[in-house]
């Protein structure tokens, strides 16, 4: 055998020659950037590989530092070191991270890092291979976005349901409470002490209608009457207002595009929710003051920034402060309900939440951004108005003028509602207005009355009910009564008004007044 062609000890390919296959087998592999690197940093090999991913021709790059490849804040790290030198001690590093290619963008890089040691454990250098996974990192990003989104809507339809709930209950509480203020009003003595009394405690409900306003707002669950809304009309009108607000420290900015669309919402809850997010813009800054801005542009959507956002035309609607910011984790709780940055007594941790409500009800979303040290925008994206949207509104509309006819009369009403609380005393401020009052505490109690001989002028029930709703009896007494007026007292959106046309809405809790006017348009 001749010198240079020693065999393998299987009696296979010559040394020389799988050598040679190797080397060619490495400089083939196009999808890897495999080479050699000197003890000390210096690239000694390149492969077909290598220049793909780098950009590099061998010429440009053997003999140059294999930091090259690292971005100024890892070199100034110097993490190019540390990872030869923990190769080294180790025997292979392993690291992903951000590299720079020849042209100077960046891809994101797999590596490993082997040691090479010769017969007697010397060190010869080192075998990196590099792999752009840059693509990969971007699905499993966007997977994790996805599911984190997931988990926040999940998250935000529980909280809504349980929030929605609470509203529910704590609305019937405010119904009794209000009615027995109501009669207590007319019976007590005209006393100043005890008027005074009875005014404090019309304040506490009063307080608390807002409160659960705030809660079905942010459950989407409440009462909610849209229409076309000229937005810059809307922010001029409450200009004062806003100026009144924020006081002489804050400046208020306005920019509006040249063409602006009107949108479909209910305009009393959008002042509502812009004057939140101004308020929250005037604390953010505490006693020093600052700008704030409002914007308002068009745009179309879907936006990989705004989920859940069907296609179409909107407007976005932005509150826009230079204040501290948030951080992350403050960022992604600022829409719960309940939860505050703010000091014990200053905020209920309900603003944002209403907006978001108020926002995904009306077909819209509401977007937080914010940076520490650089300040909060909100943004809230509403639909434009359609021809159908049109439509529903003049459909939706209340009538203009109401009759009181039947009015002062008094009337046999079937009141139903299956709390025995709010029952009682609505039958007590019924009576007291002098109608003759038959009480059902269940849906199916009240189709049982509904079906026998008692005489009925009008049916007053909640809509919120287990087992049958208001809406079931509702609908029963249509078939057993046509003609039977009818009144649905709810604090839930729930109810569309195409499905009860004809029948009159009374928004819980409600007042003796506010009771009087939605019977004489029932029986009107």
């Amino acid at each position: 055998m001749g010198e240079g062609q020693l065999s393998s000890a299987g009696g296979g390919m010559p040394l020389g020659q799988s050598d040679t296959q190797f080397r060619l087998l490495v400089d083939g592999v196009a999808d890897y950037a495999i080479y050699m690197i000197s003890p000390e940093g210096l690239v000694a090999s390149w492969n077909s590989g290598a220049q793909r991913i780098k950009g590099y021709a061998p010429a440009e790059i053997i003999g140059h530092h294999y930091r090259e490849f690292y971005t100024e804040q890892d070199q100034a790290s110097h993490e190019p070191e540390n990872n030869l030198r923990r190769a080294a001690n180790e025997g292979r590093a392993e690291a992903e991270g951000w590299r720079v290619r020849k042209d100077g963008t960046r891809f994101w890089a797999h590596v490993i890092i082997d040691r090479i040691l010769d017969d007697e454990g010397h060190l010869l250098g080192f075998a990196k291979v590099t792999r752009d996974v840059t693509e990969q990192r971007l699905a499993a990003q966007q997977l994790e976005e996805a599911r984190e989104a997931l988990f926040q809507s999940q998250k935000m339809e529980a909280i809504g349901q349980l929030t929605g709930g609470m509203a529910h209950d704590f609305n019937n509480l405010l119904m009794a409470i209000q009615s027995a203020l109501d009669l207590l009003g007319r019976h007590v003595p005209a006393d100043e002490h005890v008027q005074n009394l009875i005014g404090v405690a019309q304040a506490g409900v009063n307080r608390g209608k807002n409160l659960s306003q705030r809660m079905l707002a942010f459950a989407r669950k409440q009462e909610l009457q849209p229409r076309a809304v000229d937005v810059v009309e809307l922010v001029h009108g409450m200009s004062e207002l806003i100026d009144s607000t924020l006081g002489a420290r804050f400046k208020l900015a306005t920019r509006f595009a040249y063409r602006l669309d009107r949108v479909m919402v209910d305009p009393h809850q959008l002042e509502l929710a812009l004057l939140n997010l101004v308020v929250n813009a005037r604390d953010a800054y505490g006693d020093e003051g600052g700008r704030i801005s409002i914007e308002a542009d068009m745009s179309e959507a879907p936006h990989g920034d705004v989920p859940g956002l069907a296609e179409g035309s909107y407007l976005r609607l932005a509150v826009i402060d230079q204040g501290p910011g948030m951080d992350e984790r403050t960022l992604s709780r600022a829409a719960d309900p309940f939860f505050t940055t703010k000091g014990v007594g200053k905020g209920t941790g309900l603003g944002l939440s209403m907006v978001h409500g108020l926002a995904a009800q009306s077909r819209g979303r509401l977007v937080l951004r914010s940076q520490v040290s650089v300040g909060t925008r909100a943004d809230i994206w509403l639909p434009v108005v359609t021809a159908s949207d049109a439509r529903m509104a003049a459909a939706a509309a209340p009538p203009t003028a109401m009759a009181a006819t039947k009015a002062a009369e008094t009337l046999r009403i079937l009141a139903v509602d299956d709390d025995v609380l709010v029952l009682s005393t609505l039958k007590a401020l019924l009576e007291d207005m002098g109608h003759v009052v038959t009480a059902a505490s269940s849906g199916e109690r009240a189709i049982e009355l509904l079906r026998g001989e008692e005489r009925f002028d009008l049916l007053l029930t909640d809509y919120a009910m287990p087992h049958l709703t208001g809406g079931d009896v509702a609908l029963a007494a249509l078939t057993t009564r046509p003609g039977l007026p009818i009144v649905l007292a709810t604090g839930y959106a729930d109810m569309a008004n195409e499905a009860f046309p004809g029948m009159q809405r009374l928004g819980k809790p409600f007042d003796r007044d506010n009771l009087a006017r939605a019977i004489a348009r029932a029986m009107a």
